[in-house]
């Protein structure tokens, strides 16, 4: 059965004549009460960004996951992703094993090395160290879980001698999964730790990611793990409403601004409507548009991949919470179901 869930990074409204941010204490309200209807719905998983600017609502996972753990009763909560590259794995397991314990075992953390660099510099670490921050803490993180006591040593925190690690999660033991972009040795070193990932396909053609899920499937079986336990996802940028023309049309200024947003800082130049209609087609990188057309790129690419896992990204640009909660609503009702029975 294809799990079927909805990631976020917080993003803030933007008024795109004045410049305002909406207020963060707003979002965060907001955000709970979409998670709050996402269960209600039916959806399998949440995944929540963590973030270190103006622009986005929610630095520390945790925190809004522990909340929604006291609204809802069925829905996994995991970040998406923690940057465990600029964060103490020990301080992250301890806050995602409470999380794991209010919410009866329901918690789990995505690590990856995020998509933005604000996080080093205020955390104090070198992005010179980028990799191999993420290696060794990675490395630290798995034998936190695997572990009570512990005893290690690295190169960028003082060693562990036999230090015990509490609270412990619940015995379903707060599964980690591992974010990737486009980094070959970030997805084969995945696939020989026999860790579940998810693949964030954030631009382009969704077929340009075929290598990679065969590398890591290959990575996978050749160290010898488990087929039957094998875990792998997507994470796409995705929002849904009743029509398709009138849900791509309100939504592409939203999409478009924050594109530009983010491309700004990055070099990018200026988003066009034609990479935005590209990305809806059927190769694109964008599922935006009704249950039926959401439904059969859903199992297009469910079927291309052998996809257990789908993560629709909904709140890229920050639409307005009402059309936020259709969404949510029409992605646990009508687009959920029909997606579940085919994939049975």
């Amino acid at each position: 059965m294809l799990e079927l869930g909805i990631g976020m990074f917080g993003d803030l409204q933007i008024d795109p004549k004045t410049g305002q941010i909406q207020s963060t204490q707003q979002r965060l309200q907001e955000i709970i009460e979409e998670i709050k209807l996402m269960d209600e719905v039916g959806l399998d998983f949440f995944g929540m960004g963590e973030h270190h600017r103006p622009d986005y609502a929610v630095a520390s996972p945790e925190i809004i996951l522990a909340a929604a753990a006291t609204v809802t009763k069925n829905i996994k909560l995991g970040s998406a992703v923690s940057v465990l590259s600029s964060t103490d794995p020990v301080k992250l397991y301890q806050d995602f094993a409470t999380v794991d314990l209010i919410s009866g075992g329901r918690a789990e953390i995505m690590a990856g090395r995020g998509s933005f660099i604000e996080s080093f510099p205020l955390f104090g670490y070198d992005l010179k160290d980028y990799s191999e921050l993420f290696e060794e803490k990675l490395d630290l993180l798995l034998k936190i879980k695997k572990n009570k006591t512990i005893n290690w040593t690295g190169k960028f925190r003082k060693s562990l001698i036999n230090q015990e690690i509490h609270p412990r999660a619940t015995e379903k033991g707060l599964p980690i999964w591992v974010a990737v972009g486009g980094t070959t040795s970030s997805v084969i070193r995945a696939g020989k730790l026999g860790l579940p990932v998810m693949f964030a396909i954030i631009g382009g053609a969704w077929e340009q990611f075929t290598p990679l899920f065969e590398m890591y499937k290959q990575a996978y079986e050749d160290n010898g793990h488990d087929m039957e336990k094998f875990q792998v996802g997507v994470h796409m940028h995705a929002f849904f409403g009743e029509d398709s023309k009138a849900v791509a049309e309100k939504y592409y200024p939203i999409y478009g601004a924050q594109m530009n947003r983010i491309g700004a800082s990055r070099g990018w130049p200026p988003y066009q409507k034609s990479q935005y209609d590209f990305g809806r087609s059927p190769h694109g990188h964008l599922i935006v548009g009704d249950a039926n057309e959401s439904i059969d790129k859903i199992l297009t690419v469910k079927e291309a991949f052998g996809l257990t896992r789908f993560s629709a990204h909904t709140d890229v640009g920050s639409p307005d919470h009402k059309d936020m909660m259709k969404a949510i609503e029409i992605y646990g009702t009508k687009i959920a179901p029909k997606v579940r029975e085919a994939t049975k």
